[in-house]
């Protein structure tokens, strides 16, 4: 999953950026206005973190242009004002949700796992295929009950998988929003990650649309 933080402060975005990588996430940082809304309007993101106070853009016209321009995105807003009337005017211009300023990076943290999880139509914090688990939570994945144990790029390919359960999700896709924008798109990683996977879940889950990219789905029979 592929995390967008724009945050002018340096230590802060420092530290969401830092507790996000902890979490598994692959993250791109801005720190005004104008890079956010370029890099939220030109890359694909699983959701974005954007500060409401920015220089050069404030958050709100950010968010204002990218639904505009039909970016359908999770944006959760940061603002360290008070006034509920700037609350409403960033859900208003199109944000998913909010935290005030000072908050508790587990909150944020919280907070973006539902905004993902929404997203693809899933309520609850761990997701089931056939006898695969996953924990959003706890960023862990069990088969059978028994935890993987699953490199970080691994789990972020059967995070991405299994979020988007039943939808055939292309090459480029998945390193889209398994990798930050200076990766090397050209490689063939994402099939070497794909076997890897595979082998790991010792269930046959992940099937190869030739042509278009990979599924993952439980077996009929499993449903």
């Amino acid at each position: 999953m592929r995390i967008l933080v724009v945050e002018d402060d340096t230590n802060l975005n420092r530290q969401l950026t830092d507790a996000l990588k902890e979490a598994g996430y692959v993250v791109d940082q801005a720190f005004d206005g104008e890079e956010g809304h370029y890099l939220g309007d030109t890359e694909p993101y699983d959701a974005i973190v954007l500060d409401i106070g920015l220089p050069q853009m404030d958050g709100i016209t950010v968010v204002e242009k990218w639904r505009a321009s039909g970016k359908s995105m999770p944006v959760l807003i940061l603002t360290a004002r008070d006034r509920w009337s700037d609350k409403v005017a960033g859900i208003d211009a199109g944000a998913d949700d909010y935290v005030t300023k000072p908050f508790h990076v587990e909150e944020i943290l919280a907070r973006v796992r539902a905004l993902i999880r929404r997203a693809a139509g899933h309520a609850s914090s761990e997701i089931t295929c056939g006898p695969v688990r996953l924990d959003t939570k706890s960023s862990k994945a069990t088969v059978n009950g028994t935890t993987l144990k699953l490199t970080s790029h691994e789990f972020r390919l059967l995070s991405y998988l299994m979020h988007h359960m039943g939808e055939v999700v292309s090459r480029t896709e998945l390193v889209e929003h398994m990798y930050d924008q200076d990766f090397d798109r050209d490689s063939n990683t994402i099939e070497v990650f794909v076997g890897r996977l595979r082998k790991k879940l010792g269930v046959d889950l992940i099937e190869t649309i030739r042509g278009l990219g990979y599924r993952m789905q439980a077996p009929a029979d499993a449903k």
